[in-house]
């Protein structure tokens, strides 16, 4: 397995999902980055990697040697170094990438409350207490702002432990 850094990697994935190879032009990502990314590829040049070839096409130029243009192309092995098979990640026939999966919404502790507060038999202030990690103090002011942000919370008797239950509105 060849060991790559972050620029490495990124400079290989670039070129290995374009149809010609090349390097250039940079990835937007890598807009601020010039001089690691020159040194990231002279280091991909030097370990077979990249090669720098000459090319007709102006905007994949790396350097210009009198009226010859050269550019930086991914080789067979730049591909195999990150997971490309010969001719993969190029052309029409790319497997495009899978969907980015939702993140799950990220559960806060605001809302574990007033998950419990929903429940039909509402939640104790140890219950409460028990779901958040707060101190007892806490959790109160947590009630105090609901009832602040307009919720109504209806207190009551379950098992000598007063009970607090969101009332539906509407």
């Amino acid at each position: 397995m060849t060991k790559l850094n972050d620029m490495q990697s990124i400079l290989l994935s670039t070129a290995g999902q374009r149809d010609s190879g090349r390097v250039y032009p940079l990835p937007d990502t890598l807009a601020n980055a010039d001089d690691r990314a020159r040194k990231a590829i002279a280091a991909l040049i030097k370990r077979n990697l990249m090669e720098d070839r000459e090319t007709d096409d102006a905007v994949g130029v790396a350097r210009e040697d009198g009226d010859l243009r050269y550019g930086v192309f991914i080789t067979p092995e730049g591909r195999a170094a990150i997971g490309l098979g010969e001719g993969e990640g190029a052309g029409p026939d790319v497997t495009p990438p899978m969907p980015a999966q939702p993140k799950p919404e990220r559960q806060t502790r605001a809302a574990m409350v007033i998950a419990l507060l929903q429940r039909k038999d509402g939640a104790t202030l140890a219950e409460l207490i028990a779901a958040t990690g707060w101190l007892p103090h806490t959790t109160r002011a947590a009630l105090t702002g609901l009832r602040k942000k307009g919720r109504t919370i209806e207190r009551s008797k379950r098992d000598n432990a007063t009970c607090y239950r969101i009332v539906a509105t509407g």
